[in-house]
């Protein structure tokens, strides 16, 4: 199925955008964690030139809706919602954990993939993957926040080597004592590149929703902090 897919991320550190046009990607990518506002709306507009379309001409706009960082995941699905609104588009949620699979098999052809995400807090956002023969990826663990010993305390061990990606494992060394074999990975942050490729998976099986529709997943529903003294 030939098919033109903007997607676009700023979930993270990483502020990023793929447009796909039949089989060929164009790219924009940049670690800029202050900047994701200034950034992705150039960016988009950069590989529609490249690419010679128009938004109206897409059949579908992806974003990363999460886990991340909450003004990063706002951002994202917001300017996601604004282009689809103007331009008459479906979206498609694509998980960042998910997203950051595809980049491992992308880079290192990897099948097994374990994502950690730092949360802060002492947790990570936690998700594995198993690609499957079609192309698409099967979560093999509910995505979820969790505290690092919690993991080590449940984890059952198997047979495979899992690739690791995400910022969590150097965040905490907790999670190489795992009883899974690990090999380490260079994919710190998803990427709408790899994104994209997901989404069309998605567009594929009908699996979109209307600009209204779209939601973030946050993961963890509440945060907690230190008030300054006297502000209790």
């Amino acid at each position: 199925m030939s098919a033109k897919i903007l997607a676009l991320d700023t979930a993270t550190e990483n502020c990023s955008v793929a447009l796909l046009v039949d089989d060929k990607v164009y790219v924009r990518s940049e670690v800029a964690p202050r900047d994701h506002t200034k950034k992705i709306l150039p960016m988009v507009d950069e590989v529609l030139k490249e690419a010679g379309i128009t938004l109206a001409e897409l059949d579908a706009l992806a974003f990363g809706r999460g886990p991340g960082s909450f003004t990063g995941v706002r951002i994202s699905i917001g300017i996601a919602q604004g282009l689809a609104f103007g331009a008459d588009l479906p979206l498609i949620g694509v998980s960042t954990l998910e997203a950051m699979a595809q980049g491992c098999y992308r880079k290192h052809g990897a099948t097994h993939v374990a994502t950690a995400i730092d949360a802060r807090m002492s947790e990570v956002y936690w998700g594995r993957y198993v690609r499957q023969n079609d192309g698409s990826w099967l979560a093999q663990d509910a995505e979820c926040v969790i505290a690092p010993s919690l993991l080590v305390s449940d984890m059952v061990a198997d047979s495979d080597t899992w690739y690791t990606a995400g910022t969590g494992w150097d965040a905490y060394e907790q999670l190489n004592t795992l009883p899974l074999t690990c090999k380490a990975s260079d994919v710190l942050f998803p990427d709408a590149e790899d994104m994209v490729h997901i989404a069309k998976f998605e567009l594929e099986k009908g699996n979109t929703v209307s600009a209204e529709e779209a939601s973030p997943v946050y993961l963890r529903d509440t945060v907690t902090w230190k008030k300054l003294p006297g502000r209790e």
